[in-house]
């Protein structure tokens, strides 16, 4: 048997280190308080900068938050928003039916932001019962230019995931965070303290820290079919 099928030998026996990165990963919400060290989060982001991208074009921007008080500020900002949304649309609250238009108004026009699983969320983070960063010391925001060719959101979605596998590589715990783009869309404050102007808008953001507890782990997941096309035939695999 040959080098190479002694390898292939291997890979049918066991997961390759990355594989057990990607499928032992788990989102963390619960973290230390002691800081990351620096060279470990400029890896984390060299990771990202050597994400694939359309043409190449890296159409992102990173900017890392390492200070309480600026991290807190950004919070602060998008809880404000949450509690203005749950007050504006939240029809479940007893005695405030009259709210169900403006829903339904607003699931037409934000779909993806009023699904029940991120507004559950919002409605968590506005009662104080959800943290957005969840007091992470390390956070790292994600912003795209516009201008990318093809699809910017796909390539800073793919070099989130970049950074996210190489923190959990080196035994941090990362959460994307999604709700802050709150606090860009509708307010100038930080966009302006960050210098953010275009052709950047909000993509995404990663909470960076210690794990409390060791959270990785293979957990159930939905299993979708598959269809499997080769030498003239199709089927159907799980």
């Amino acid at each position: 048997m040959g080098d190479q099928g002694l390898q292939l030998e291997e890979l049918a026996k066991e997961w390759t280190p990355t594989e057990e990165t990607i499928l032992k990963r788990r989102s963390v919400r619960i973290y230390k308080k002691e800081q990351v060290p620096e060279f470990m989060v400029k890896r984390i982001l060299e990771a990202g900068r050597f994400a694939p991208s359309a043409g190449n074009c890296q159409p992102w921007k990173f900017i890392v938050l390492r200070d309480p008080e600026v991290i807190k500020g950004v919070t602060d900002t998008t809880v404000g928003f949450c509690k203005l949304a749950k007050s504006l649309v939240d029809y479940r609250v007893p005695g405030k039916g009259w709210r169900l238009p403006l829903a339904k108004l607003s699931i037409k026009l934000k779909p993806g932001d009023m699904h029940p699983t991120p507004f559950g969320a919002v409605s968590y983070i506005a009662d104080g019962k959800l943290g957005l960063w969840h007091d992470s010391p390390t956070v790292i925001l994600v912003f795209k230019d516009v201008r990318g060719i093809s699809n910017p959101d796909l390539d800073c979605g793919i070099a989130a995931q970049n950074m996210v596998l190489a923190a959990h590589s080196m035994g941090l715990g990362t959460c994307l965070v999604g709700f802050v783009k709150l606090a860009f869309q509708y307010t100038s404050k930080w966009k302006k303290y960050f210098g953010i102007s275009y052709p950047y808008k909000f993509a995404t953001s990663l909470s960076v820290g210690w794990p409390v507890g060791n959270p990785d782990g293979l957990v159930k997941r939905t299993t979708h079919p598959v269809d499997w096309y080769e030498d003239g035939t199709s089927k159907t695999i799980y």
